[in-house]
């Protein structure tokens, strides 16, 4: 089957686990095809050579620590009309070099609006849906009703009427949707491939770098010893060491730490709870997908859900890392065979309709569900 991939560039994570998926799809006989931007473009590029088109893709602007509406309202008019220029131009030159037959989109914008114009079959795999396709099992704090409003009609309009979504979750919810499936998260092989390990050290992931007081504050701790990344730098502050950015050192670093410490991403989270490591997240502000993975860090027991990174805070998560341990010890996940097993039944199925002229036309609705 001929398919169109399109991954966001806004962080590396959606690149990180599409290559898994793209990979998988490549061993099974199909064609792929991908559209990307920004510095997943590169990373895709890099691995699947030919099959990856760059595009102009959309991105957060941050005041501090917090995601900036204003800033990312401003930025996003001021560059769209390029944007859609340089898209539009891509979309033809699609049209005339591959053919597919259908989509899949991990929350990426460009490759929906080509499925609609050509109206094929979509198929979502992104861990955002949970947001509006399942019933969350937390209270949502009114600080956070604003951005979780704004999250789920983001979410809602983002990917309406696909075939088929396929949710990748660390934590299981009763979905209020159909043609929805919850799955494990992606894992990429280097991670499936770790042998965990028990060492001295906690590994800090701080994605925000304007937290410039994070060596000091750390340092208020010097019988623990930390290992920071985010700032991309080989400095040794004693109980500190910040760690310039290394694959293999971060991955090394991240299967041998005692706990880890980070903001509410996705991707290093499912990481985390994979090798069974405990987690004290601290979430972006105004990021309400970042606030809901930290609240279901703690909800499950996995680790603490913090607001801010305190001396006070770190000393009560690793105060209580041996109850953490006990609770991820009872998590299981079989590497991705889920998502691949349920992902090749519905190509499956898809290619058959195709095959048989059976294939329905997909709405061409361009609002929310």
């Amino acid at each position: 089957m001929n398919i169109l991939y399109g991954v966001p560039g806004e962080g590396l994570g959606h690149a990180t686990r599409s290559k898994v998926v793209i990979g998988h799809l490549l061993k099974q006989g199909h064609q792929v095809c991908v559209v990307s931007s920004s510095r997943a473009y590169h990373m895709l590029a890099a691995a699947f050579p030919g099959r990856v088109h760059e595009i102009r893709g959309f991105h957060l602007a941050y005041k501090g620590l917090a995601v900036s509406k204003a800033r990312t309202a401003v930025l996003t008019l001021r560059t769209a009309p390029e944007d859609l220029r340089t898209n539009f131009a891509k979309y033809r030159e699609l049209l005339c070099d591959f053919e597919p037959e259908l989509i899949i989109s991990d929350f990426e914008s460009f490759s929906y609006l080509f499925a609609k114009m050509r109206r094929l079959p979509i198929v979502s795999i992104d861990n955002m849906q949970i947001i509006s396709r399942a019933k969350l099992d937390v209270t949502v704090p009114k600080s956070e009703r604003g951005n979780y409003n704004l999250a789920k009609s983001i979410v809602r309009a983002k990917l309406p009427h696909s075939r088929h979504y396929f949710v990748t979750t660390f934590f299981d919810l009763p979905l209020e949707k159909d043609d929805t499936t919850l799955v494990p998260p992606i894992i990429r092989p280097e991670i499936l491939a770790a042998k965990p390990s028990t060492g001295q050290h906690v590994l800090v992931y701080q994605s925000a770098t304007t937290q410039q007081n994070l060596v000091a504050l750390l340092q208020q701790l010097p019988d623990q010893e930390f290992r920071v990344y985010g700032f991309n730098k080989e400095e040794d502050h004693g109980n500190v060491q910040l760690r310039a950015f290394s694959e293999a050192g971060f991955i090394a670093d991240l299967a041998s730490a005692r706990a880890v410490v980070t903001n509410g991403g996705f991707s290093l989270i499912s990481e985390a709870v994979y090798l069974r490591k405990p987690i004290c997240a601290i979430p972006i502000p105004a990021q309400f997908e970042q606030w809901l993975n930290a609240a279901e860090v703690e909800q499950k027991g996995y680790g603490r859900h913090f607001a801010a990174i305190t001396a006070d805070n770190l000393r009560a998560f690793l105060y209580g890392l041996a109850g953490f341990e006990t609770a991820l010890a009872g998590y299981q996940q079989n590497g991705n065979q889920v998502l691949f097993a349920h992902l090749d039944e519905a190509l499956k199925e898809i290619g058959a309709e195709h095959l048989t002229g059976e294939m329905q036309p997909q709405e061409a609705s361009w609002g929310g569900e």
